[in-house]
């Protein structure tokens, strides 16, 4: 029998690791900044084309590297980080296995032009696909310049599945802004087409995450600070009533690198307790420094889950530092009544009004209002002699007997409602209908009770509503006729780098569905109009809502767009759970929900309508 086990060939490995590494060009910007800011560089230039997909350079003046050396970063497993396995318990730098340039050659064409400090020439290296195509001496300044091109362009397979562009650049963003936000010494430009997105100066912590997500966020931030002997804590909470549902500012970093950490969120979320409501969120970015040998971070291909020694212990110490800094921010000032060293105020004893006298009210303590006289007194009353007059006929009218109930037969016919459960029953009125009200019953101000031939329809209002709203608005896009109220006052609300991608794919769209949003520059944006009948609702908010959820479906289709689009605002906008509704507004709900396409479900899916058949119901009192 022969032999079937043989070795991959080095470019198929390669590809194959690649595969772990470079996920999408968020990933390339990822690798080449870290190894830019381990080289010592002081300023970093990123210069991307069509979201990385056409061109992705990074320029910085750090120590660069000699002719071998850059000969020998591209290959598999080659680092200056480590020459021992003891030397994993003691890293302080971002890269250090050597995969990253070996995982971006062998999936693009790859440029490289670096220089030593002090040196005249520098390097020119070009590989693609692996393979090196030429290698020669040229003048460059010191540092490094790193350009791919047409990543996966030998993978077919991995670029189909790449994003839309306005995706990519939002994970370009996001990978950029994690690296500049632990990086404050280091300044840092990104452009996308020729145009700056960010340009942030080397600069004190605080002032690069404003830099990073706007001037307003300076203040919703608390200082957080703990030394001990086992971690060191620094950085940033946001305020109690700062929180919200979703695009909370949330980071960890560890010894310089972010990371990923379910468990210490949940700590910090448990020091908010009883401080925000249930499912809203508060930003923070906490900084974590600790011995390297008490972490470990080579537990995922791209470094962002890592390992504690002494997670618990952490624990109590990160959850007892955020506390104390709510507890300074509560901590309100007593009133000090202390008078020592004041002025004394005279009393105000001559006063021009003092010789007006109190008035005086006259009345008639003899005036008996039952009396069937009147008394005589300077008041007369009215003569309400007959009043009995007023009410003659009526006896008849509050007669039981005389109310006839109509028969339900008689003004409500039966119409199928489809559902994927089969045929229910649903009530609509005919031209003759007479007053339906009293037929809508709410109870626990949730659900909507009403009567049908073949038993019992209950509504659950909050649903019916959404369903409702969402068809209105997705019509409204479709239509492009969204009607605008707008704001006597404009709003304004702030995204940073990463989310104005997101917005700008979507801004079209917001305007269908009556939202008017002005570029005002620097990540701001004015809300001028708001679509009508959201009254009560805050408008930043709601644009801030749809932005972070169209930024974590990803929708690539422009209809998956609309949709979520709507069926956000249709959320927002429905009516809550407890509200208490008139006749008249339940019967208008009921109209509208049987009037729809899909009255049984909501738009994600949720049963809006049931119909307990009146034979169930019989079965229930046997």
């Amino acid at each position: 029998m022969s032999d079937i086990i043989r070795l991959l060939p080095d470019s198929v490995a390669n590809q194959i690791a690649a595969g772990e590494v470079i996920q999408r060009p968020a990933s390339v910007i990822k690798e080449l900044v870290e190894n830019a800011v381990d080289a010592g560089a002081k300023h970093i230039d990123v210069l991307v084309t069509d979201a990385g997909k056409t061109s992705i350079q990074v320029i910085d003046d750090g120590k660069g590297m000699s002719e071998t050396d850059a000969r020998l970063a591209f290959e598999r497993h080659a680092t200056s980080k480590i020459r021992e396995a003891a030397d994993l318990f003691a890293l302080r730098t971002m890269g250090f296995r050597g995969e990253a340039l070996a995982s971006i050659a062998a999936v693009a064409q790859v440029e490289l032009r670096t220089c030593q400090e002090g040196e005249d020439l520098g390097t020119s290296l070009c590989i693609a696909g692996s393979k090196v195509e030429s290698q020669e001496t040229v003048a460059c300044p010191k540092g490094s310049n790193f350009q791919v091109k047409n990543l996966f362009f030998n993978v077919p397979a991995r670029r189909k599945f790449l994003k839309s562009n306005q995706t990519e650049l939002s994970n370009i963003l996001t990978e950029f802004e994690r690296i500049a936000l632990v990086n404050p010494e280091v300044s840092f430009t990104l452009h996308h087409n020729g145009t700056e997105m960010l340009n942030l100066p080397a600069i004190q912590l605080k002032l690069r995450i404003m830099g990073v997500f706007g001037k307003k966020i300076n203040q919703e931030l608390l200082s957080v600070e703990v030394d001990t002997t086992m971690i060191r804590i620094s950085g940033f909470v946001g305020r109690p009533e700062t929180s919200r549902k979703k695009g909370a500012r949330q980071y960890f970093f560890v010894n310089g690198r972010y990371m990923r950490h379910p468990y210490f969120h949940k700590a910090v979320m448990d020091a908010y307790e009883q401080l925000v409501p249930t499912g809203e969120q508060v930003s923070y970015f906490l900084y974590f420094e600790v011995d390297p040998a008490n972490i470990d971070v080579n537990i995922h291909p791209t470094k962002t889950e890592i390992k504690f020694e002494n997670e618990q212990a952490i624990w109590q110490i990160l959850s007892a530092a955020i506390k104390e800094s709510l507890g300074k921010f509560n901590a309100v000032p007593s009133i000090d009544f202390d008078t020592e060293g004041m002025p004394d105020i005279p009393a105000f004893e001559h006063s021009p009004y003092s010789g007006v006298q109190m008035p005086k009210t006259n009345y008639n303590p003899e005036y008996n209002p039952f009396d069937a006289t009147p008394s005589p007194s300077s008041y007369s009353r009215q003569d309400t002699r007959g009043w009995d007059k007023l009410y003659e006929g009526l006896e008849q009218v509050a007669s039981p007997s005389s109310f006839a109930f109509p028969d339900e037969n008689d003004y409500w016919t039966e119409q199928p409602v489809e559902s994927s459960m089969g045929t229910l029953y649903a009530q609509t009125e005919e031209s003759n209908a007479v007053e339906t009200s009293s037929q809508h019953y709410q109870y626990k101000g949730r659900f909507i009770l009403t009567s049908v031939k073949s038993g019992l329809m209950v509504i659950d209002q909050q649903r019916a509503h959404i369903r409702i709203l969402y068809d209105r608005y997705l019509t409204q896009i479709a239509s492009r006729q969204g009607a605008s109220q707008g704001m006597l006052f404009p709003d304004i609300v702030q995204f940073s780098a990463s989310e104005i991608p997101v917005l700008e794919s979507i801004m079209e769209d917001l305007s269908y569905l009556g939202f008017e949003l002005t570029d005002l520059g620097g990540g701001s944006y004015a809300i001028n109009g708001v679509p009508a009948g959201i009254e009560g609702l805050r408008p930043t908010e709601l644009v801030q809502n749809m932005v972070h959820t169209a930024l974590e479906k990803g929708c690539k289709v422009k209809e998956e767009v609309q949709s979520m689009l709507a069926l956000s605002l249709a959320k927002a906008a429905s009516i809550v759970t407890g509200q208490v509704l008139s006749n008249e507004e339940m019967n208008n709900l009921v109209d509208s929900l049987l009037t729809s396409s899909s009255p049984n479900y909501t738009p994600d899916g949720k049963t809006a309508l049931v119909v307990l058949k009146e034979d169930e119901i019989e079965k229930l009192f046997k």
